[in-house]
């Protein structure tokens, strides 16, 4: 019988069972809050929290004297109340650089934001049900998260980036350049897709051969949260997907379960996100070296161009799925750049 899941059903039993796994890791009590948060919250996210809330038991068997004999089992919801604010910012400090089986971790302003997150939304939850009677988390401030410049490409430098990928066969040889010329015609259908629809890189690995309409020049994408939309291209995408499909694709037969899939690894399976973050990776360091390129910042480049061409947030919005559109316009209707950039000649400190 032909399994007939979808990429993205696929993915999501396979998160489940992943998230099963990690829960066996934790205090029982902790399944209930997963499991009420479940109808509000893809897997992933549960996944992502559930480490998250991990981390915080692990700190506590290890640094606060009174859970130092625990094992994860013992510990129990009313444990939670026993904790004061203070016990809480050691923790958030404690997050900034910690060890877990010989490797130094870190983590980021946004990293150390999400892990507080997870936990105050651990503890509201037992809080607002009424197993604990005083919430510590409300009691400390979360940690303040700084604004970053936007990354992305220049016109120029997503001119020099596509025609690399077509020329750079010509500096390769022996199995480089075999490998270069195998999968050429997906590479670059795969960076004009993502600069040309700004589609997230787990939309793109999504995509299957009955998604892409060259009739309408749309392709049928799967977003967060499980709703599917159409997102529509232009000549230059078409022509790139077009000539993938019609070439190296076709000329490929995928391993059983893999028949519908878009865009295929030299495996002859269907490519994994990192996979296509390793590619733009690959070839991005060579054309902007002195910019950390990466799938969003190619989504980001496409949602920047859009908007400079349309100054419309609400269609930028819609076309790159964010539900909400204040995030969109915290990310794209800033001060433009190059209007900024007339700030450096706008002032003058000595007459000529």
């Amino acid at each position: 019988m032909t399994d007939t899941r979808t990429y993205h059903e696929q993915t999501k039993i396979d998160q489940t069972i992943r998230l099963r796994e990690v829960l066996k890791t934790l205090p029982s009590f902790a399944r209930d809050y997963f499991r009420a948060i479940e109808p509000k919250s893809s897997a992933r996210t549960r996944i992502n929290y559930a480490y998250d809330v991990r981390v915080f038991f692990h700190f506590l068997m290890e640094n606060n004297p009174v859970y130092k004999d625990y094992t994860i089992e013992q510990f129990k919801v009313c444990d939670l109340e026993k904790l004061e604010p203070v016990d809480i910012e050691e923790y958030m400090e404690y997050l900034k650089v910690y060890e877990r089986d010989d490797e130094l971790i870190t983590n980021s302003e946004k990293g150390l934001a999400r892990k507080m997150s997870a936990l105050r939304s651990f503890y509201s939850y037992y809080y607002k049900h009424q197993f604990i009677t005083k919430n510590p988390t409300l009691l400390v401030d979360m940690p303040k998260l700084h604004d970053k410049a936007i990354i992305r490409l220049d016109t120029d430098e997503v001119a020099l980036l596509l025609d690399f990928v077509e020329t750079c066969g010509s500096q390769l040889t022996g199995q480089s350049l075999v490998y270069y010329n195998k999968t050429k015609e997906r590479d670059l259908a795969i960076l004009t897709l993502l600069l040309g629809t700004g589609i997230r890189v787990s939309e793109c690995v999504g995509l299957d051969l009955n998604n892409v309409d060259f009739k309408n020049n749309g392709i049928t994408v799967t977003r967060k949260g499980g709703n599917q939309m159409v997102v529509y291209f232009g000549d230059e995408v078409a022509e790139a997907l077009e000539k993938y499909i019609e070439g190296s694709r076709k000329s490929v037969t995928p391993i059983s379960g893999h028949e519908n899939a878009l865009f295929l690894s030299t495996q002859r399976r269907r490519m994994g996100v990192q996979a296509v973050e390793n590619m733009v990776k690959k070839y991005a360091r060579q054309v902007t070296p002195n910019k950390k390129i990466t799938p969003h910042k190619l989504r980001s480049t496409y949602g920047t161009s859009l908007y400079k061409e349309t100054g419309d947030i609400y269609l930028v919005a819609d076309v790159l799925g964010h539900k909400d559109v204040n995030t969109t316009k915290k990310h794209y209707a800033a001060i433009d750049e190059d209007r900024r950039r007339l700030a450096a000649s706008a002032v003058r400190l000595r007459e000529s």
